[in-house]
Order: structure tokens, then C-alpha cells, then sequence
């Protein structure tokens, strides 16, 4: 599973295209996972996607990340980013890379929505950009592991 990345959504994300359009727009999680799977194969990455309404089923996909030896975690918590210190905990311990996606801006909303546990455990934030934040944190995770597409199609990698 060297090759693997985790791609981890909160509650109410199974909703997306269909909860607050206005907010969220129109793309719906079958969306996301299509780009997510498109933008790490471009790197050379493989995805292991996810969605849970259970903030256990999340840490479960934490920790099981970090025993299949999974290059990095892209995690949308929802509305777990500001209330899980357990989901910060189980991120924390693993040593992996984070990357923290908000489709919306966070920081332009509620005030309660503006403290992320998240980001403790976080390399890098990206939110705003709609379902296109999840291809903007794998393009940054690939830099950051050093990821380059060689003669053929191959990847070429270095650890930090």
C-alpha cells in the first residue's frame, strides 16, 4: 500500500449536491471521488475513499491508514473538524502527512466553524475552492512527497 492515500469525509458529506446547493454546489461525493481518483493517478497514487457519519467509523479509517502503511491522509472531517479531539488524536498518531479540505470557507462562516482540531495534525488547510480543494491538496501532498512522472508513465519517489 506504499502507493496509497487515504481520502477520509465527515458527516452529511454523503448529502453533497443535494444539501445546501448554495453552499456546496452541486457535486456530489461520487464527484469528489472521481476527481480524487483522477488527480492521484496522475501522480502515481492510489485512493482509498471513504465516508462516515460515525466519528469512530473515521478514527477506525485513521488507524487503519497508518497500519497499511499509507503514504499520506486527505480528510474532510465536517463538522467533526471543531469538536473531535479524538479524530485529532487518532491523525496525531499516526506520523503521516494531513492534508485538511473544507469545501467552503470556513473562516468566512459561523464563528464556531473557525477553530479546526484538524489543523493541529495538519501539513496543510485548503478550503474554499469547492470540491476542486480535494485535487489541490493531492497535487500539494505529491509535491511534498516528491512525487514526478518519469519516461512511461512511472513515479519516481523521495520521502521527506
Amino acid at each position: 500500500m506504499a502507493d496509497t492515500i487515504y481520502v477520509l469525509n465527515g458527516p452529511n458529506l454523503n448529502l453533497l449536491g443535494a444539501r445546501e446547493p448554495e453552499k456546496y454546489g452541486r457535486a456530489t461525493l461520487a464527484d469528489v471521488e472521481r476527481l480524487c481518483r483522477d488527480r492521484a493517478a496522475r501522480h502515481g497514487l492510489e485512493v482509498v475513499f471513504r465516508q462516515s457519519n460515525s466519528e469512530g467509523e473515521i478514527i477506525e479509517s485513521i488507524h487503519e491508514a497508518r497500519a497499511k502503511g499509507a503514504l499520506a491522509i486527505v480528510i474532510n472531517a465536517a463538522g467533526y473538524t471543531h469538536t473531535s479531539v479524538a479524530i485529532l488524536d487518532a491523525l496525531t498518531a499516526t506520523d503521516l502527512p494531513v492534508f485538511e479540505v473544507h469545501i467552503t470557507n470556513i473562516h468566512a462562516r459561523e464563528h464556531f466553524r473557525h477553530r479546526s482540531y484538524v489543523s493541529l495534525a495538519a501539513r496543510g488547510v485548503i478550503c474554499g475552492f469547492g470540491i476542486e480543494g480535494y485535487g489541490l491538496a493531492i497535487d500539494g501532498l505529491a509535491a511534498l512527497l516528491g512525487t514526478k512522472q518519469g519516461a512511461g508513465g512511472r513515479t519516481a519517489r523521495m520521502r521527506p
